[in-house]
């Protein structure tokens, strides 16, 4: 295999590690995220193209093989995915980085350690690499895909995953669990126990652990933990960048900083979640609300009474409106209405009337769902504005449709201390003039609680499925 040389080499690690920053910061906008996905893609391949010839035991065959099977892999699965579908991808994706580091970390050892284990794996820094590496692999591994089972609405035995599981010495389990994974190898290193058994229980323990930290926690926290597992995933992907360059190859630097990279933005990614959510990350490790929604049940206060409207009396509110906010949320996701929404709001357009989206930053089960979506649908990337912004104008605004969402739009979160949500900020949608909420039905959100808006004298419940709702209020706004 022919060598570069090596400033060849790095100089082209430099640049694509200005792929991947140009691309993670052309992720940060809707209109720029299909250039900075192809701007990271572009800087990977150049990335892997550098590091093969400095592979002694692989071929260019083998890994151009290995390209094409997973592009081909990859971009069937993103073909298909629908866009409802998408959180679960991306937890899939997020634990396929996992085990490719627990497979850096295991093949690394098993070929360095013939019996002098601390001295064949570079010292004791070495050691604890290794074992970091499988660590951190291992918990994304499994509590990727356990979180993928959540999202999906998995059931085992009539039980959905979605709700969170716990049981008595939960917290306990876990923190054995974790002294056992410390002691591991320094009873390893200390000749006290056999390296390669270590090896063994160190992954079957850290798998455990993955999915224990995983199963407590709730369907409404999944924005949270998608973007904590793909943190990990960047960081096994670094732990696994200092393996491969005590193994003596450089192309472990550029994983590195590649992993360093999606690791810091996770876990900003994290943080602005939890604030979104009024959550910190402890609380949503330890176990959240997030129960699945089902059938709306009686409370402590009054019973809510819906005031229904038809897709006609709608319009006509619709048509005498001058400025219109649209709220959606997972369920216009799950109904596939976001093209629907596009040409009510193009209708609306023509007929003079104003249109924006608020955007909540937890609206769907991953970060930037909705984004996603509208984007999807080719509406104007200008027309979404954020929380913290729109809040201030609902006041100014006639109509609000409120299509699919439930939680980000419950004013319990202000006013009732005692609920699951109290202080997660919300979209204060109450304050405009009229408030037109689509559902399918009278299910309660993620937060498995009643939503006093649904009540309010200034609300109005369409109920059925949200793309033939806005089919519907479409075709009687070109009548009228």
């Amino acid at each position: 295999m022919i060598q570069l040389p090596s400033f060849v080499t790095n100089l082209g690690y430099l640049v694509a590690i200005a792929f991947f920053i140009m691309g993670i910061k052309k992720l940060g906008r809707v209109k720029t995220a299909q250039a900075g996905n192809r701007s990271a893609a572009w800087g990977m391949l150049l990335a892997v193209l550098l590091t093969v010839p400095l592979l002694t035991e692989v071929t260019w065959m083998e890994v151009l093989i290995a390209l094409a099977v997973g592009s081909l892999i990859g971009g069937v699965a993103a073909k298909r995915v629908e866009m409802t579908g998408m959180p679960e991808l991306v937890a899939l994706f997020n634990g396929f980085g996992g085990l490719a580091s627990v497979l850096v970390a295991l093949g690394f050892f098993f070929q360095s350690y013939k019996g002098a284990f601390v001295e064949n794996l570079g010292g004791a820094g070495g050691v604890g690499v290794v074992f970091l590496t499988v660590l951190i692999g291992s918990v994304t591994l499994t509590g990727s895909y356990i979180a993928y089972a959540k999202l999906h609405g998995v059931k085992i035995g009539g039980f959905k995953l979605s709700n969170p599981v716990t049981f008595k010495g939960q917290q306990l389990l876990n923190g054995i669990l974790f002294l056992s994974l410390v002691a591991l190898p320094i009873l390893a290193s200390m000749g006290v126990i056999d390296p390669r058994l270590a090896v063994y229980l160190f992954t079957g323990l850290a798998l455990l652990l993955g999915k224990l930290v995983v199963i407590p926690i709730g369907g409404a926290d999944m924005p949270v933990v998608v973007a904590l597992l793909n943190s990990y995933s960047g960081m096994a992907a670094a732990a696994a960048g200092f393996i491969l360059l005590m193994d003596g190859n450089v192309g472990g630097t550029i994983l590195i900083v590649s992993g360093a990279l999606v690791g810091a933005s996770g876990l900003i990614l994290t943080n602005i979640m939890c604030v979104a959510m009024n959550r910190s990350l402890l609380s949503v490790m330890l176990g959240g609300f997030g129960q699945e929604g089902g059938e709306a049940v009686a409370g402590d206060g009054p019973a809510i009474t819906y005031k229904p409207v038809g897709s006609e009396e709608a319009a006509m509110i619709f048509e005498a409106a001058e400025r219109v906010v649209v709220v959606p949320g997972y369920g216009m996701a799950v109904a596939q209405a976001q093209h629907n929404v596009r040409e009510l709001m193009e209708e609306l357009q023509g007929m003079g009337v104003q249109v924006q989206f608020a955007i909540h930053p937890v609206a769907g089960r991953m970060p930037g769902h909705m984004n996603v979506l509208l984007a999807e649908a080719n509406v104007p990337y200008e027309l979404l504005i954020e929380m913290d912004e729109i809040n201030p104008q609902f006041n100014e605004t006639d109509v609000v449709l409120v299509i699919g969402a439930n939680d980000v739009v419950n004013p319990a979160a202000e006013t009732d201390p005692n609920s699951p949500i109290a202080g997660m900020p919300v979209l204060q949608v109450w304050k405009a003039t009229t408030v037109i909420v689509n559902k399918r039905g009278r299910g309660v959100g993620y937060a498995g609680i009643e939503n006093a808006l649904f009540g309010q004298d200034n609300t109005l419940m369409l109920f059925g499925d949200g793309k033939q709702m806005m089919i519907e209020l479409t075709n009687e706004l070109k009548e009228l």
